[in-house]
């Protein structure tokens, strides 16, 4: 997307907080160390165990019809692939957030103190952002936007018709935003939005498709390649996939020209609990639309009492999503120790403790915390990256409502 106001911001001054430079220099070191890693763990390490084989057995699986020699050179080239796209990643991440005495030439390079930092789980994270893509900015992604996004339109389009007619636009506040498509998607449908996330691998990411992409199709990405299980065919373990299916600033300025009124788009890097808890966002937001965020929660509580604080009267909470409660035995901070000294000062969401609780519960729970439930559907089939033509097939059961804060009382 072209410099101006649609583009997010809100990163660059991180990277003068040492902590924060850390975590930023793991999530680009990351995506550069995706590609060695990918290819010791898809193709290399293969290679081992076929030459490990008998030699009859290898030569006969070397020849046709399996050519499996021919599979892992695939694999590597579709390695590269998506490599190419985390690369461009980098190039732009680091432009953006580097000091100008660390470049070197007319390419940006990570600082040498910060080469190699990321660890196994930064570079987990790296692949699962590029698979992401096929989910948020493939063609092929719009069913899986569809089922999850189209509960949020819905909703919006009857707050919306509810306000007078000259009311200005509805701004809504999408934590959790990931690669940020639905934050483009309201703003393309006239919302103000503002998206939030705290994954900086995200945050690069959705900064590079959303502002810095030249045109659609520009990458080509491979999100099967990295298991070689419950593929049906070898065609399909390799497809692939063009990226981004739209040109963001193309898409708004045709809008614009077909007189249709666009919205705003921006973005926050920030802990959702601190951030939206702040003075400034107290009754600031017309909606919050969360799809697969409130399982994210270790705290649910904290969640639904921020959502609340920062939503004006008669406000709405729209959510849609499963209940994969990501600190599921894995509790952050003190996991509730009785020598846990919290005071429950806002610390965001590492807070100590964290609970899980049934779809029912959910519900009873945002009735505890103040919000009236102004509809519900349970049981939608929601896929989530998921491979139609694999032989495992996952699908969430999503629960789907809409929950309005209160008008204020007399």
């Amino acid at each position: 997307m072209e410099e101006g106001e649609q583009q997010w911001k809100g990163v660059k001054s991180a990277i003068e907080d040492p902590e924060e430079a850390r975590v930023i220099y793991c999530a680009l070191d990351s995506f550069i160390q995706y590609a060695r890693v990918a290819h010791f763990n898809c193709t290399h390490l293969r290679r081992q165990s076929f030459y490990a084989l008998p030699e009859a057995h290898w030569k006969m699986l070397a020849a046709p019809p399996f050519n499996y020699l021919d599979t892992l050179d695939k694999v590597d080239d579709a390695i590269e692939l998506n490599a190419e796209l985390a690369r461009a990643i980098v190039r732009v991440g680091l432009v953006n957030f580097q000091p100008q005495d660390v470049t070197q030439g007319s390419e940006p390079a990570i600082p040498p103190q910060w080469r190699g930092c990321a660890k196994r789980l930064d570079i987990d994270k790296a692949r699962s952002t590029l698979r992401q893509f096929y989910r948020d900015w493939s063609a092929e992604g719009a069913s899986e936007r569809q089922i999850c996004f189209g509960p949020i339109f819905r909703a919006l389009e009857a707050q919306k018709e509810s306000r007078p007619k000259d009311a200005p636009p509805m701004r809504v506040l999408v934590p959790g935003a990931g690669l940020g498509r639905l934050v483009f998607e309201l703003c393309a449908k006239g919302y103000v939005a503002e998206g939030n996330e705290i994954s900086y691998h995200q945050l690069l990411a959705s900064s590079y498709i959303l502002n810095c992409v030249e045109k659609p199709g520009q990458h080509t990405i491979c999100p099967w390649i990295h298991t070689f299980s419950n593929h049906s065919t070898r065609d399909n373990h390799l497809r692939s996939y063009a990226v981004p299916d739209i040109h963001c600033a193309t898409e708004l300025t045709r809008l614009e020209n077909e007189r249709v009124a666009i919205g705003e788009m921006s973005m926050t890097a920030a802990d959702f609990l601190c951030l939206y808890t702040e003075d400034y966002q107290a009754e600031a937001w017309d909606a919050v639309a969360c799809v697969f965020f409130l399982d994210t929660a270790p705290n649910l509580i904290r969640y639904l009492e921020t959502i609340f604080y920062c939503l004006k009267p008669g406000g709405v909470l729209i959510n849609h999503g499963p209940l994969l409660w990501h600190f599921e035995n894995n509790a952050p901070g003190g996991h509730g120790h009785d020598d846990d000294e919290n005071d429950y000062d806002t610390t965001g969401i590492a807070d100590p403790g964290s609970f899980e609780l049934s779809d029912d519960e959910v519900m009873a729970l945002v009735a505890k915390a103040g919000f009236e439930i102004a509809s519900r559907e349970t049981g939608i089939e929601s896929p989530y990256l998921l491979d139609q033509e694999s032989m495992l097939q996952t699908v969430y059961k999503a629960s789907s409502w809409v929950a309005r804060k209160p008008h204020t009382t007399a």
